[in-house]
């Protein structure tokens, strides 16, 4: 009889409905000992695993060995795996002799999205229009074909700074699960691995902050619905440093785990408005995110191939310095930085802002390592995996596609900072300086990267007002000087 094997982010129950057999799962602790993770995505990702298996019972093998490939061999050929989610495992899998299943938990198939490829006829790929493919296709907040609301984006009423004075947005809190025996042996566990030195991790394990079941998963989703979902979109893209979850929906790392498929999610939404209880720009924002940007990201990363991850169109080859990929918040006077480390250090998670115009963007500026950049992405967040960051540092955050995935690089100075979020008060940068001991690094090294660049961005015309800001700057030859000088400084 076939064998289903299950990876550790099929955990839902649209990876094991249409199979009668007996299933396995592979605690491998090599996965930890070859790369060093933030702890609470070790503990997050283990505990999912272990309780899935509680749940599965003597249905499910559960072996905790070295590697994956030990236990595997033993089965003999008759082995199936859902299409795995990265190449790795992928390579993996075919190595082994696994029969290899379709896909599962994402919104469009990737037959449907290569026929969408084919027929742009080499026009970009551009997410807004497989987005409004993807409304279609599934009817989600669409009536007679046409987006409810009147309007298929409503990004412009989602870009709102933080309430003026407000120290938290005043929204219900998220769902915290409880922690159970399992929590306590993967603990303990983990704790007997450091000890011995087989292991090290990044950052602190504090509670577990995710699900870890797929009952804790629809309690989370169903908590944000209910009270979240209406504040969501005006401030999605806006920073409190005493809110470090503002109205997010914080279900992005059960659904990596697949305990929660995308369309269940996004209908929840739209009950949500269907009903009256959320208004439509807070919901499409919310949707863009799921069955927009989410499932565009998977297809770009199995659609780009494997040799994506080494793009580097920009020549960025410093390395990340030991300051910023331990996660050192001391290290740097900068507020901004300093806050969302040590948010990043205690929760493995900080929200798509702080990821892309703080981390991202000074990563960016400073010109590490596109490779090294994806790599401690997927390793310090609890949501990060291979086919998650490549697509979003490699093609978005660090420019390193020359473009295919985005059109300008994601990146500013100081005052998009201080617009969208209460970091530059208590700064002690201002972030209107660029030159001195008051310069803000941001903002210094927004110019110091567009004179880097300015041959690279000449023919971009969305690029074309910020480069002729530089021949404007009569302090630019002290600020690339300054800059150059920094080296891997924290600022």
């Amino acid at each position: 009889m076939t064998t289903r094997w299950l990876f550790g982010d099929q955990l839902g129950p649209h990876f094991v409905d249409d199979h009668r057999g007996p299933l396995l799962m592979v605690e491998a602790k090599s996965v930890f000992r070859r790369r060093r993770f933030h702890r609470a995505k070790a503990h997050l990702v283990l505990s999912a695993m272990r309780h899935r298996a509680a749940e599965l019972g003597e249905r499910l093998a559960y072996v905790q060995a070295e590697t994956y490939a030990e236990v595997v061999r033993d089965l003999g050929d008759d082995v199936e795996v859902v299409h795995p989610t990265s190449y790795a495992a992928l390579g993996l899998v075919e190595r082994l002799g696994c029969r290899v299943l379709p896909a599962r938990g994402f919104a469009t198939a990737r037959e449907d999205f290569e026929r969408w490829t084919e027929g742009r006829r080499g026009k970009r790929l551009l997410m807004e229009d497989f987005y409004r493919r993807a409304r279609l296709a599934h009817g989600v907040l669409v009536d007679g074909g046409e987006p409810v609301g009147g309007r298929w984006n409503f990004d412009h009423d989602n870009r709102q700074p933080p309430p003026r004075g407000a120290e938290t947005l005043g929204v219900t809190e998220p769902w915290w699960p409880s922690e159970d025996d399992v929590d306590a042996q993967v603990r303990e566990d983990l704790d007997k691995w450091e000890r011995d030195g087989d292991v090290t991790f990044l950052g602190r394990d504090g509670r577990r902050l995710f699900p870890a079941t797929r009952r804790e998963a629809l309690t989370a989703l169903d908590r944000f619905v209910e009270h979240r979902l209406p504040a969501f979109g005006a401030h999605e893209d806006a920073i409190l440093e005493g809110d470090p979850w503002m109205a997010h929906s914080l279900v992005s790392a059960p659904q990596n785990l697949g305990l929660l498929h995308p369309l269940e999610v996004v209908e929840r939404a739209e009950e949500a408005y269907r009903s009256g209880a959320a208004p439509i720009a807070s919901v499409e924002g919310f949707v863009r995110q799921v069955i927009g940007w989410r499932d565009y990201v998977w297809h770009v990363y199995w659609h780009m191939g494997d040799d994506y991850r080494r793009e580097n169109a920009l020549g960025a080859q410093q390395p990340i310095p030991q300051w910023f990929a331990e996660l050192d918040a001391g290290a740097t006077d900068a507020r901004c930085l300093s806050h969302t480390l040590g948010r990043l250090a205690d929760h493995g998670w900080v929200h798509h802002i702080p990821r892309l115009m703080v981390l991202g963007s000074y990563a960016l500026q400073r010109g590490w390592a596109p490779a090294q950049v994806t790599d401690w992405f997927h390793r310090a967040f609890v949501d990060g995996y291979d086919w998650v960051m490549v697509p979003n540092i490699v093609g978005m955050s660090q420019h390193a596609d020359g473009g295919q995935m985005m059109t300008k690089p994601y990146t500013s100075g100081g005052a998009y900072i201080n617009t969208m979020s209460d970091h530059c008060g208590s700064c002690r940068f201002d972030p209107k300086v660029r030159v001195g001991e008051d310069a803000c690094p941001f903002s210094a090294g927004y110019w110091w990267f567009l004179d880097r660049h300015r041959e690279t961005f000449a023919g971009n015309r969305r690029m074309s007002r910020a480069l002729m800001g530089l021949d404007r700057l009569r302090d630019l030859p002290a600020l690339v000087a300054q800059e150059e000088a920094r080296g891997d400084r924290a600022p």
